[in-house]
């Protein structure tokens, strides 16, 4: 077993498909950059808002006013020199910073997809991307390589096949299967699409998306590994991706996806991209294909393996992380975010703070368009985090308007794909005698009912 890994991690392939790979990645983040701009989301999401959500631990992440424009310009650039593989090192480690800041920033806008670019670009600094077809590569000879360790490309594609199964595995439970929820909620609404609109009215459609969409995430993986099917398989990824383009706002990430599926072809299918790309831009590609191989120094090369197996070591179980809590993951989502869990429910709340003297016992209910956007209250009024936060957040401002003494309380009630809106936290629980945490939020009511499955 021993001598096996040895081997493989001793292996070499040609670095043409890394080469692909870094190119797309930086162009549908250079694309995705300039397309937050151009909607106004950055003026929107991050100087507008008087209050941020943050993640637990990351308080001290808050959107730098005006200047979150040039954190956006920085990324925005860093993309750009990832693409073109110029000061590589230095680009993919600033594109990383830059971008998971933006990203904790406020978990209002939080997105799976967001997750996925920050962990793959972390990977990406550990792997010799630009040691083919880049700026880098042709400027140094010393570090253009067209042979570089398999485990390189493998990492990329072991991350893929991760984000899709997870996604699969999310999906074997009752609502999504049997019942077809959220899509029943959601394919219907679509009555205005060009050709399929009348079809998103049929009461089969859902079922068969959502037992589709199961199989597909499941499968996809080893069917883009497996040589004879992988042609099929990239197609099904165009459709499937494209589809959920059309039927769901979710930016970028299907074009993403997309890209990224490539590296599972041959590196004579990613030759033949970068012959084209060589003849659009006018580049020798011959001066890349030298047949180096890349060889690292062992402690170097130890120390990028360590951490790359840390790494998976930790994604592959940080998902599973909610079968340490109690009560209905869907219901409490405590352990739901940044497990793969894809567009799976549909939440609705309703959240009425009051706030307490209790000396007094004066009491005045709190107008949450004072403090948030629509796109904030919609997302706190079913999250028990961001509920609790908030709460924290007026007991604050109000304490600095002269207010002594004082208790928070919620009325809050949330509907979950389809069901009755129920309470959710009790009205009679004073929310600041709790403090955010990994803890279990004893204060959620009990859902009072079953979603089967994983």
């Amino acid at each position: 077993m021993r001598r096996s890994i040895t081997k493989y991690l001793n292996s070499y392939t040609d670095a043409a498909p890394l080469a692909v790979f870094r190119i797309g990645f930086g162009i549908m983040m250079l694309a995705s950059i300039i397309r937050f701009y151009l909607n106004g989301w950055i003026e929107k999401l991050y100087i507008t808002p008087k209050f941020h959500f943050s993640y637990y631990g990351f308080e001290w992440v808050k959107p730098l006013g005006d200047f979150t424009y040039l954190l956006f310009i920085v990324c925005g650039a860093a993309a750009f020199f990832v693409a073109i593989g110029y000061k590589y090192r230095i680009a993919i480690i600033t594109f990383f910073l830059s971008f998971t800041y933006i990203e904790l920033m406020d978990k209002t806008t939080y997105l799976n997809h967001y997750y996925f670019i920050s962990i793959l670009s972390f990977l990406l600094i550990f792997l010799p991307a630009s040691s083919y077809f880049s700026l880098d590569a042709w400027r140094n000879s010393g570090k253009a390589f067209q042979k570089i360790p398999r485990w390189c490309i493998d990492s990329i594609k072991l991350l893929l096949a991760m984000v899709y199964f997870y996604a699969g595995l999310a999906k074997l439970n009752s609502d999504w299967l049997i019942n077809a929820m959220p899509l029943k909620i959601w394919l219907p609404s679509k009555y205005d699409l060009p050709f399929f609109g009348d079809l998103m009215q049929q009461e089969w459609v859902p079922y068969a998306f959502s037992w589709s969409g199961m199989l597909y995430d499941l499968l996809i993986p080893f069917l883009l590994l497996y040589k004879r099917t992988r042609f099929v398989a990239f197609l099904a990824v165009i459709v499937f991706h494209v589809l959920t383009r059309v039927l769901f706002p979710i930016g970028m990430f299907p074009y993403i996806m997309i890209i990224s599926a490539l590296i599972f072809f041959s590196p004579q299918v990613h030759h033949q991209i970068l012959n084209k790309i060589s003849s659009w831009f006018n580049i020798s590609k011959v001066k890349f294909d030298n047949n180096k191989l890349l060889f690292s120094k062992p402690g170097n090369r130890k120390f990028k393996i360590s951490v790359v197996a840390i790494f998976f070591l930790v994604q592959l179980l940080f998902p599973w992380r909610y079968l340490l809590y109690p009560n209905e993951l869907f219901w409490t989502e405590e352990g739901f975010r940044f497990s793969w869990r894809v567009m799976l429910m549909e939440k609705a709340g309703y959240a009425e703070f009051k706030v307490v003297d209790a000396d007094s016992g004066k009491r005045f209910y709190v107008n949450n368009s004072d403090f948030l956007t629509p796109f904030q209250e919609k997302q706190m009024s079913f999250q028990p985090d961001f509920i609790l936060q908030y709460a924290h957040f007026l007991a604050d401002h109000f304490r600095k308007e002269g207010h002594s003494n004082i208790e928070v309380y919620v009325e809050s009630y949330v509907g979950l794909n389809g069901r009755k809106s129920k309470p959710y936290i009790g009205a009679d629980v004073n929310l600041l005698n709790f403090a955010d945490s990994f803890k279990h939020k004893t204060f959620i009511l009990p859902f009072y009912d079953e979603i089967k499955g994983l």
